[in-house]
């Protein structure tokens, strides 16, 4: 069976995980006149954005491979973007943005395989391949701003998500797919935006997720860098868009300077952006990434961190001060009187791990059932568990074969006979197993003899809390990919008839084998099957000058007479500058 993406040194780092999100690219499904749209949009890009474009994107263009005449081929930009230690695989549409970040974070950019239709020209609400390759990928070619990319990625893909995030992305995706769709109803559209809308409103306190994704939306997504006065364009969006890449440069949208503000400010994906945030440079993004990871949960622990967990309903990792690590759905945290952690409990299946890597013997088939555990230090004892050395622990009556009462600070009381004990490799005490045991705290019991086997993770804090597990082959289903599928496009005869002319088309520039007669005929075709298609009628336009035949008159006034149809006036006048050049 042919593998759906390219294995080779970045991506056979990915966890296996993450391969359910990826598609193979569907490049036969590309239309001729996909492909006209793409040449279109690429060459309006270059001669704009050479202008107004931050200084990498044109040599990113020629650095990552991306041709102007062509949708690429993703084995092709592969082979270019592993020089620059990057890699591409194709996606169908949106992915969860954890799943997004977590591609990011291992030097992977997923690439929306699907193509936008004639009709969006300009702007897609959908992500498709002009703005994954043609926006995202550029820039990755400056060093500084893919180490941002990859911090970003590593960093957003623990961010703790609400439970009512996952919905906001359902919605969001369902969306833009109808959007894209020419064959949608308007009351499917309308009540799908509704939806969002509906949503953006009623989000309650932004997660660490949400925030995560504004700062990547005001920056990777619709930044501007230099200075306020006279900013350059380096997100993608803007770069992929030959509608707002325009707009954003007037005055009418206003221009602020990027900082941890943004990751207040929510956006609109379906409408052009009236603000947006200017850095001054790309390090500065990345002084600014790490002032909001210094106010996560990643590096903030404690009662609020896993709170945060407990709320977002998904698969999450605490860490105490020993290291160990501990992965699953958290649903229950008991506090002391300082409100600091005193107990913890997920349900379900859990993994413990160190340093990323799972305990032997520790992972979600031997906790299947949820984990819980103590967490502080024990009362009347200034030395935590962590810190004691062997003698410490005898003289504290916690060592093998000894039944022991375990009294902690907050009140919680363990008692069990000791079995064995997990060392780190630097012989620093993980966790104490125990038989015959009991956990209560004041009058609840929280575990009991018939239970079995008590594993007790030690650790006098909760250091850090965040989305995902802490060794990611612990779980196979971390993120699930959304039912929801990107509409095929069903095709009528009398627009696969349109497509041949475009192939035709096609094949006389590329082979430079140009007839006139043969020019003739499909204007001829044209004007009596399709005469409201401007898009091939410039095509032509352009080999009839270069070629210099009679027929170039005729077609530039049906140009000029199309340029009626307010759709299409700015689109013509711009490719026809293209086509005088």
């Amino acid at each position: 069976m042919q593998p759906l993406f390219e294995l080779n040194e970045v991506t056979k780092r990915l966890p296996k995980h993450l391969h359910k999100f990826i598609v193979k690219q569907p490049y036969e499904e590309y239309t001729p006149q996909n492909q006209a749209v793409w040449r279109y949009v690429m060459r309006m890009n270059v001669d704009y954005l050479s202008k107004v474009a931050h200084t990498s994107y044109l040599a990113g263009l020629e650095k990552t491979g991306i041709s102007i005449e062509n949708i690429p081929h993703m084995e092709g930009m592969n082979r270019i973007l592993k020089e620059i230690g990057w890699a591409a695989v194709s996606v169908d549409g949106f992915i969860p943005p954890n799943a997004f970040m977590e591609f990011q974070a291992y030097n992977v950019l997923v690439i929306a395989s699907d193509m936008r239709t004639i009709n969006h020209i300009e702007y897609t609400p959908a992500p498709d391949i002009i703005h994954e390759a043609a926006g995202h990928a550029p820039i990755i070619a400056n060093l500084e701003y893919a180490e941002y990319l990859r911090r970003f990625g590593e960093i957003g893909s623990k961010a703790i998500s609400s439970a009512r995030d996952y919905e906001m992305y359902e919605a969001i995706r369902l969306l833009s797919i109808l959007k894209e769709d020419p064959n949608s109803s308007e009351s499917d559209i309308e009540a799908a935006q509704s939806k969002v809308e509906w949503l953006q409103e009623n989000m309650g306190e932004l997660s660490e997720m949400a925030q995560i994704r504004n700062l990547h939306w005001w920056s990777v997504e619709y930044g501007l860098i230099g200075n306020i006065e006279n900013p350059k364009i380096y997100g993608a969006g803007l770069l992929s868009s030959i509608g707002e890449s325009a707009w954003c440069m007037q005055d009418i949208v206003k221009k602020v300077p990027y900082s941890l503000d943004a990751a207040n400010v929510n956006f609109d994906i379906t409408k052009p952006q009236p603000k947006l945030f200017v850095t001054p440079d790309f390090a500065y993004l990345s002084l600014v990434l790490d002032e909001f990871a210094n106010t996560m949960a990643l590096r903030t622990g404690g009662i609020k961190g896993i709170q945060k967990l407990i709320d977002s309903k998904s698969l999450g990792t605490v860490e105490l001060t020993t290291g160990i690590q501990i992965s699953g759905v958290f649903t229950n945290v008991i506090q002391d009187k300082n409100n600091n952690v005193a107990y913890f409990q997920t349900s379900g299946e859990t993994a413990l791990s160190n340093r990323d890597k799972e305990l032997i013997g520790h992972g979600k088939t031997h906790h299947a059932n949820g984990f819980g555990s103590p967490v502080g230090k024990l009362k009347g004892i200034n030395l935590p568990i962590e810190d004691m050395s062997p003698r410490d622990l005898k003289t504290y009556g916690i060592y093998e074969g000894e039944f022991m009462t375990l009294e902690f600070e907050s009140g919680l009381v363990v008692r069990g006979k000791a079995i064995t004990g997990t060392r780190d490799l630097r012989g620093k005490i993980l966790l104490i197993t125990l038989d015959d045991c009991t956990v209560t705290f004041k009058d609840e019991i929280l575990f009991k003899p018939e239970w079995g086997i008590y594993d007790m993770a030690i650790g006098k804090e909760v250091i850090s809390a965040y989305a995902g597990a802490a060794d990611v082959n612990s779980f196979d289903d971390m993120s699930k990919v959304s039912n929801t599928k990107t509409h095929k496009i069903n095709y009528s005869e009398m627009e696969k008839e349109l497509y041949g002319l475009y192939d035709q088309v096609c094949e006389m520039r590329t082979t430079n084998l140009i007839s006139e007669e043969k020019v003739t005929f499909i204007f001829n075709q044209l004007q009596a099957k399709f005469s409201n298609d401007w898009l091939l009628l410039l095509e032509l336009y352009e080999l009839s000058i270069k070629k210099e035949y009679a027929i170039e008159k005729e077609i530039l006034k049906t140009l000029h007479d199309l340029k009626s149809n307010k759709s299409y006036t700015k689109l013509i006048e711009n490719g026809l500058i293209l086509c005088q050049q």
